[in-house]
């Protein structure tokens, strides 16, 4: 079987460095950290980090209120980041409400804002009249989803993957394969995620919080760097139009890059730590999937959450397959850890980048840990020409992920 090629043809994101695909990336390229104090969160004691990467600046109105009654913010990050996609791309309406176009969109969970709200309703007499039937629907895990499809009126293929941190590689992955296969022409694909302390919470009590940095925000998270302590929790959407290549030629539509490769696979022992052999497993097997060498990868984003122990053993990982020859960063440090939603911005940061010729840095990186040392850390703004990249997404619960991008002269 002749598997069809499959190109980047649109972009969205609402981010904590800015609300759309421009914005993020020159704040990203000028080395913002996107870290704050919440301060609403000095009201729980036993919260030991207090810091985030919040959205600022959404104009949730954009989207009729007939569909937003169903709709909590990561489902609001979604949509518009789906019409920044669509626009990007110039599909028509007949285009996207075409049976040939698909929608893979994930999240962590539900919306914890929503469901935390819910359940404090409930609890004092467990009166169900209370909760309303939207709520529901803003809960539920795949409720990016399918208020993007309601929204935008998709009757294509819909899905919607959970695997905690490496949820929106996986939608990339899926919209990859599904075009390829040729199941669908066109799939918008990403990946979504919004605050609240639980989920701050969740990573503190498995002490993979950043929370000495309260008193100075910008300076954490810092991955792979000595003095690092833990992530900083993110927000936001993004969402890639992925299309098959005679289609996206045929309509003269805009080409970003290319999707050439893709794997995810389990660690299948261990549920909180990471295992670099897993890792080494998932990024060979993408590798050997697109059929492309290890000294062919241009670039590596790591997923590198500033975590004590994912750190090191994503850079061992790195290490045994590149050495010491392929530039590697992070970009958490600019955008925190955006769950649920981090391939997905992530990737788009880097078609940007490798678009304006360069290789961004780790922000924070300022002394190396040596336990990640061996491979070549990208710490300034290098000009660099990007053919191939490799994105990495890696999972507690021991999910891993690992996708492949092409660029050529015409993107």
């Amino acid at each position: 079987m002749e598997f069809r090629r499959v190109v980047i043809t649109g972009m969205g994101a609402i981010s904590p460095l800015g609300n759309e695909v421009g914005s993020m990336v020159d704040a990203v390229a000028a080395g913002q950290c996107a870290t704050r104090i919440i301060e609403e969160w000095q009201k729980y004691p036993m919260l030991r980090s207090k810091v985030a990467a919040p959205v600022l600046g959404v104009d949730e109105k954009i989207i009729p209120r007939q569909d937003r009654r169903s709709m909590s913010k990561m489902s609001i990050y979604s949509a518009l980041a789906a019409k920044q996609a669509i626009a990007a791309a110039g599909l028509s309406d007949a285009q996207v409400q075409s049976e040939r176009t698909g929608c893979v969109i994930s999240s962590t969970i539900g919306s914890t804002n929503t469901l935390a709200s819910s359940i404090e309703k409930l609890l004092p007499d467990y009166d169900i009249s209370k909760v309303t039937t939207m709520e529901f629907f803003q809960c539920i895990s795949h409720t990016a989803a399918l208020n993007v499809a309601n929204h935008l009126t998709i009757r294509g293929m819909v899905y919607s993957p959970s695997a905690a941190c490496a949820s929106s590689m996986q939608s990339i992955g899926m919209g990859y394969d599904l075009i390829r296969w040729g199941e669908q022409d066109r799939v918008l694909c990403g990946g979504a995620e919004e605050l609240h302390p639980m989920v701050t919470g969740s990573f503190d009590v498995l002490y993979a919080a950043s929370k000495g940095f309260n008193d100075r925000p910008q300076q954490t998270p810092r991955p792979f760097d000595r003095d690092r302590d833990g992530l900083v929790c993110g927000e936001g959407a993004g969402i890639l139009l992925l299309e098959e290549l005679e289609h996206a030629q045929k309509r003269n539509a805009p080409i970003f890059g290319e999707v050439i490769g893709y794997h995810t696979c389990s660690t299948g022992d261990q549920i909180s730590q990471s295992n670099s052999a897993a890792m080494i497993q998932c990024m060979t097997t993408a590798l050997n999937k697109a059929g492309v060498k290890a000294s062919e990868v241009d670039y590596v984003n790591a997923h590198a959450t500033a975590t004590p122990q994912g750190d090191c053993a994503e850079a061992e990982a790195i290490r045994t397959i590149f050495g010491s020859r392929t530039p590697v960063s992070s970009f958490k440090g600019h955008l925190g850890h955006t769950l649920g939603a981090a391939g997905a911005l992530e990737s788009i940061v880097c078609v940007e980048m490798a678009r304006r010729n360069r290789l961004f840095p780790t922000h924070n990186l300022k002394n190396l840990d040596p336990d990640c040392a061996g491979i070549d850390h990208v710490v300034e703004t290098r000009e660099a020409r990007t053919r191939t990249l490799l994105k990495n997404g890696f999972a507690f619960g021991g999910i891993n992920a690992t996708l492949l991008y092409r660029f050529n002269d015409r993107t």
